[in-house]
């Protein structure tokens, strides 16, 4: 058996709790650790200087500070260009089509586990090592998967959902075993700056965490006035900017019905806010593209599963049926109200997450 002190990890650090409680672990267990930090874009426009939250002077401080206490080499890779044209550009472009994207997906799928897991093995790392709430194990037969983290409210395999069994080879996620709380006690134990750090919330490109202001400075065709109307075209009112709604939403339409009205979709060709009753808004179906199924052997035939719509959905029962060009169908037990093109629907068994796609956004 291998010594871990010949294993060499890169932990992506952040300056935050959960990346140097990963980090303090492995150096714990012996492992050749190194630290690695990646400086992402952020607005020129955000007062104070265009830092990204994720890695602003101080985080970038912070988590330097902490690899010299750990006694373990620090890096700091520029991502700022990637990270522009394939996340930020990306979400102003899906909000152009009326769709809502998640970023956190696409930041896994593009820069967490291709830009910065490249760069971790061009260091002759053996792993990518991550602050995320998920676990990684294996069956007997070698294939490698994906499990929601102990602490349910804590969660991030919905995100991890882009993994393949080449990542899932090669990652570790150290904290996925512990509750959150528990892991700030690991990092007092190790006496890290960050065990009373706030978790970071939001959006890390905006600098105020405001994003209807973010698109109405980088699309502002998005903030544009227009109809609000039916589902039979009829117009009932105007909208402030589609951009300023989402799927689902009941209060701030100001229009004036006999029943309570709806977000039921958005029209940006027409520029046109559609609602309805609540009759109108649930849907017991949808389907999703880009969908990676995380075995070595993708399923072909339909299955039951658990659904999760939305990062912090509850599970639902659905049929689950894969189709041809990495799509698949998926059909509820019952209706759901809030199913948002742009969003990622991830199917689990039990704990095990089998994979995810992009919720498609159905023709106007």
């Amino acid at each position: 058996m291998r010594n871990n002190a010949d294993v060499r990890v890169v932990v992506a650090m952040s300056g935050g709790v959960d990346s140097s409680v990963a980090a303090a672990l492995l150096v714990e267990q012996g492992y050749d650790v190194v630290g690695m930090m990646m400086r992402l874009w952020s607005e020129e426009t955000v007062a104070g200087g265009a830092h990204n939250r994720c890695c602003t002077p101080e985080q970038l401080s912070d988590a330097r500070r902490i690899a010299d206490k750990l006694g373990i080499p620090f890096y700091v890779l520029d991502t700022k260009d990637v990270f522009r044209n394939m996340i930020v550009e990306f979400f102003i472009d899906q909000h152009r089509q009326g769709v809502t994207p998640n970023p956190c997906i696409e930041c896994n799928r593009h820069i967490r586990f291709t830009h910065l897991f490249d760069n971790a093995m061009a260091l002759d790392a053996e792993y990518l090592a991550t602050g995320h709430y998920a676990r990684i194990d294996s069956t007997p037969e070698g294939e490698y998967r994906l499990r929601m983290g102990v602490d349910e409210a804590k969660d991030q395999s919905y995100v991890l959902h882009v993994l393949q069994q080449k990542h899932m080879a090669h990652t570790m996620f150290p904290i996925g075993e512990f509750p959150k709380p528990e892991v700030r006690r690991i990092a007092e134990k190790f006496g890290l700056l960050s065990a009373k750090k706030k978790d970071s919330q939001d959006l890390c490109f905006l600098g105020d965490g405001d994003y209807r202001r973010f698109l109405n400075d980088h699309a502002p065709e998005m903030m544009q006035a227009g109809p609000i109307v039916l589902k039979t075209g009829q117009v009932i009112g105007e909208h402030n900017g589609l951009a300023n709604y989402t799927i689902g939403q009941r209060k701030g339409l100001g229009v004036a019905y006999s029943e309570p009205l709806y977000v039921i979709a958005t029209n940006p060709y027409r520029n046109a806010l559609v609602v309805g009753v609540a009759d109108d808004l649930g849907k017991n179906h949808l389907t999703a593209h880009r969908v990676n199924w995380m075995g070595k052997n993708p399923p072909t035939k339909p299955f039951y599963a658990g659904v999760k719509i939305r990062y912090k959905a509850k599970m639902v029962n659905a049929l689950v049926t894969p189709l041809a060009d990495n799509q698949m169908h998926i059909q509820f037990d019952t209706p759901l109200r809030d199913i948002t093109p742009g969003q990622g629907a991830v199917v689990y068994d039990g704990d095990v997450c089998v994979g995810g796609g992009i919720i498609l956004k159905e023709a106007d």
